[in-house]
């Protein structure tokens, strides 16, 4: 990419896009088509045509999407899957049809089977049944996976697409229905240390494992692929350590300061037990990531106090 070339990030104010904006502008971007929020409705087939058609981006990242928590992709199964599959779906034709240079899809770690082996290679995705609580949601990021490759076979379009390990860091979505385990656990900590709680409850098992990865450093391994990945293979973007959620529930205590203790309700789901990525391909490549657990969580802590104080 050139810096004075102009790059579409589809969900800029969101925790994957707006630190794909950072790193942009870090770099010398300038020329970025950042759509106002709510401006644009990328689930409208004639309003995304005519944004491609008028703007013209030679690169796109997309990182719109409907997301949200365990809670959320089980109960909002019918949005998390139509919503999906409409915006990908009108994005990348219409990133086709105006001959987009490349464009970077992002993927999720939710893709792969439940009972896939550890670490989860690229070559496993299609090959089992999905986690039930969240199958919708996987289902529509097959698909935009599948899409990339058929344009790329097909037509030649250089859509390449990326699979991240669960991420966090600043512009997360901390609402106790919608969000992931670690801004769940950054929101409830930090609320029980103001109301000075001996302890709090989250759901499902401390057992189950997670590989987190800072967004900042996604959005690093982005602009690499960007410029140097071109196979329409998708590929692994993650740590390559993963540790238990009561591991991370620990971190995020520390990090708040709250002194009580954290209970796990085992009653409750837990998704998969273990998602851990291989991500030997990307690493041989030349990309490591840069920012620990511990260095991410301060930063995440960071970010969450202001967006509670923009707020208020």
């Amino acid at each position: 990419m050139k810096e004075d070339e102009k790059v579409y990030v589809a969900g800029h104010t969101g925790l994957v896009g707006s630190a794909i904006v950072r790193a942009l502008k870090e770099r010398g971007f300038r020329n970025l088509a950042l759509v106002p929020h709510g401006q644009i409705d990328l689930c409208d087939q004639r309003a995304t045509k005519d944004f491609f058609a008028s703007e013209k981006p030679d690169y796109v990242f997309f990182a719109a999407g409907r997301v949200g928590g365990l809670q959320a992709n089980n109960t909002r199964r019918a949005e998390f899957i139509t919503d999906n599959i409409q915006m990908q779906t009108n994005v990348l034709v219409s990133a086709w049809k105006t001959g987009v240079k490349k464009l970077l899809y992002l993927g999720s770690n939710c893709a792969y089977p439940k009972e896939c082996e550890q670490p989860m290679n690229e070559e496993a995705l299609f090959t089992g049944r999905l986690e039930p609580t969240n199958q919708p949601f996987a289902v529509a990021k097959l698909a935009g996976i599948e899409m990339c490759n058929a344009f790329s076979r097909q037509y030649g379009a250089r859509f390449i697409s990326v699979i991240p390990a669960s991420l966090f860091g600043p512009r997360d979505n901390y609402g106790l229905v919608n969000s992931h385990i670690v801004p769940t656990l950054i929101r409830r900590c930090h609320e029980a240390k103001k109301e000075d709680l001996e302890s709090i409850s989250i759901s499902g098992s401390r057992e189950r494992r997670r590989e987190l990865l800072y967004v900042d450093d996604l959005a690093q391994a982005c602009l690499f692929l960007m410029d140097t990945y071109e196979s329409p293979d998708p590929i692994n973007v993650g740590t390559g350590r993963d540790y238990s959620v009561g591991e991370i529930a620990e971190v995020v205590r520390q990090t708040v300061g709250y002194k009580g203790r954290v209970f796990f309700d085992i009653t409750k789901p837990s998704g998969m037990m273990r998602k851990l990525l291989d991500s030997s391909k990307i690493k041989g490549l030349g990309w490591q990531p840069r920012v620990s657990l511990e260095e991410g969580m301060v930063l995440a802590y960071e970010g969450f106090l202001s967006q509670i104080s923009e707020k208020n």
